[in-house]
Formats: C-alpha cells, structure tokens, sequence
C-alpha cells in the first residue's frame, strides 16, 4: 500500500462536541404493586438481602430487569437489635449502601445518610429503604428534576392507593449535592398538595441510579404495612425479613417516572484531499500492465480516483476506524475535497 494515502490530521481539523438525550422512563404499579403476573416477575433471591423485580416473568429470556429493592439500618442505633429478624444482614446492606453513596468520615467510619445532605450535624436516616433501578432504565443517569413517585399510605393493605403522597427531587437541576463519592444527588420530597420544599425525606443518587428512602415515609400507612397487619414502619422493619420488606414498600408504589440520560461524545475530524492529492487508488485494479486504467490509453489524460471510504489510523499506521461513504465520490486533479468524519462513542 503506497504511503502516499497517509495524511496527518492537525489539531485545528479536530473537534469534539458533547449531546445529551433523553428518553422519559415510566414503572407502573401493574409492574410493583399489582399481581397482573401473579408476581412471577418478582425474583426473591435465597441470601434474602434484596428483592428484585423484572418486566416480565422473570425464567423469560425476554425479561428486563428494571431494579432492586432493600432496606436497612445503621449500625448501633435503635433498630439494631440482635434479636431483629435478619438484623445482620440489614446493618450489612445499609453499610454497603452507605459507604458507596455516603462515603466515609476523616476516621474511617461509614457515615450515615444524612438527611439534608451537608453531612454535618443534624438529622440522620438511620432506617431506609433502597431502590436500585437498573442500567436499563437510567442510561447513563437519572434526569435532575425529572423523578417522581407516587406512593400509596392509606392504612387499608387491599386499597393503598385512596391515600397517597408524591415524592420528587424538586429543584434538583439546580440545587443538588455534590459531595457523594458516587457522583451528584438530590434531595427527595414529599410534594403532595403544596410543592413548596418541606424536610427531606430521601435521596435520589443520579449517576448510582439510587433512591434512598427514610422508613418512616412509611408511617402514614399507620395499620397494616403488610397483610399481616404489621403497625408501623420501624416494627415492619425490625419485625420482618428483607423480603417481606420488599414486598411492603412495592406494594404500595403506584407509579414511578424519570427521564434517562444518554451522554453522546462526538469527535469529528475534517479531512481534506487537496487538488494534488489522492487522485490515484491504492486498489490493485487501477492498473494493467503499469497503465492506469482510467487513463483509457491516453497518457495525456489525467489521473483520477473514486473515493469509497475514509480510514483513521494512529502515529503507527495502525487502522482505528474505517468510514464509508453513502456513495463513491470522482477525486482528480481538478478538484478538492472535505470529508467531515464523525466519531461516536
């Protein structure tokens, strides 16, 4: 292959550019909390730390997962009892969770979810809930300002949903944190009636595709979290396993919509083929017998080339990548081109 075809590229022919799609993602209760497929889209693990739910029987090929649920508490604070049911495992999932989304303090010590999110003194969430919604569905994040949840809370198990609140990250896109080890996050509220920011009561982790929720936004159900008849949302989290955790939460979610975003990087590079250049192919056909074919005999005619594609190679003429064109294009000594090759990734 002749090194004539070899062209540097100089900084000033490069550009990059950044686009940013979004596609709205709804999860309705048909999926969580009704039993439109007998729950055979839920999967329950055996280690019972969390519960995961697909869009589909799960045992299909065809079934996405769409997130996890769990719950937890911090360790050493009231809830954390060895006679608790699955009580190590719930301090284990909380500190996980905590430690990835929370980070730690200067001693080493796993902080804990704090309610405002300055991570000094003040009110914590030592008892939550955890909903890790897949890949699939956040893209590369979460939209900030674009998440709602409407829950159920009426005390009647079998109609939760005559009573609800909403939940959202209200004001996000312009007031979120920062000072997570797992990326940005916003604070969620409950935005029922009145939108106007009251206390938080969980937080939504935008690159992580995390919401942590504090248990007691549970405590309006009052009666019947479950259909046992468990009273409130700190003895169903003390009382109960992981699983039957699960269970509660997701029944009473009603819908939840987000907007994804897919990062789009672009470079794009402009390559120029001057009068002079590539007026001749590297194809083993262009010649016969020495004689350029496309000269038809006549070796008073110009030379001329069809150009088919465009390859970008590195410093070591190794070949990157390859672009075609949408159909061949006439190169001879009597024009000049600009191939404008863009590169996604």
């Amino acid at each position: 292959m002749a090194s004539s075809i070899y062209k540097t590229i100089t900084s000033d022919k490069i550009t990059s550019t950044k686009t940013l799609l979004n596609e709205t993602v709804p999860v309705t209760g048909t999926l969580l909390s009704s039993s439109a497929y007998a729950d055979l889209n839920i999967k329950n693990p055996t280690h019972g730390t969390f519960q995961s739910v697909y869009d589909y029987n799960y045992l299909s090929s065809s079934a996405n997962h769409l997130m996890d649920l769990s719950c937890g508490y911090y360790r050493g604070t009231v809830n954390d009892s060895d006679g608790n049911t699955q009580n190590s495992k719930k301090v284990n999932v909380y500190g996980q969770m905590a430690q990835v989304l929370a980070g730690h303090t200067s001693d080493g010590t796993i902080r804990a979810f704090d309610t405002d999110g300055n991570l000094t003194a003040g009110t914590k969430m030592n008892s939550v809930y955890f909903l890790n919604f897949s890949r699939l569905l956040t893209k590369d994040e979460i939209k900030k300002g674009s998440f709602s949840m409407i829950l159920g809370t009426d005390a009647d198990y079998g109609a939760p949903f005559d009573t609800t609140i909403t939940i959202a990250d209200t004001g996000a896109a312009t007031s979120h944190k920062v000072n997570s080890p797992a990326g940005e996050y916003g604070l969620l509220y409950d935005t029922t009636g009145d939108p106007g920011l009251t206390t938080p009561i969980g937080h939504l982790y935008y690159q992580a595709g995390v919401a942590v929720l504090t248990a007691s936004v549970l405590d309006a159900a009052g009666t019947n979290l479950d259909s046992g008849g468990t009273l409130d949302a700190a003895t169903m989290l003390t009382d109960s396993n992981i699983t039957a955790n699960a269970d509660a939460i997701r029944h009473r979610v009603q819908n939840i919509a987000f907007s994804n975003v897919i990062e789009l990087n672009s470079t794009i590079y402009f390559c120029d083929a001057n009068h002079n250049e590539f007026n001749y192919s590297s194809n083993p056909t262009y010649l016969d017998g020495s004689e350029i074919i496309v000269k038809e005999g006549s070796r008073a005619k110009a030379p001329s080339a069809y150009i088919t594609s465009v390859g970008l190679y590195s410093a070591t003429n190794e070949l990157l990548a390859v672009a075609k064109l949408s159909e061949p294009i006439k190169k001879d000594p009597t024009n000049s081109l600009t191939l404008r090759v863009r590169l996604d990734y």
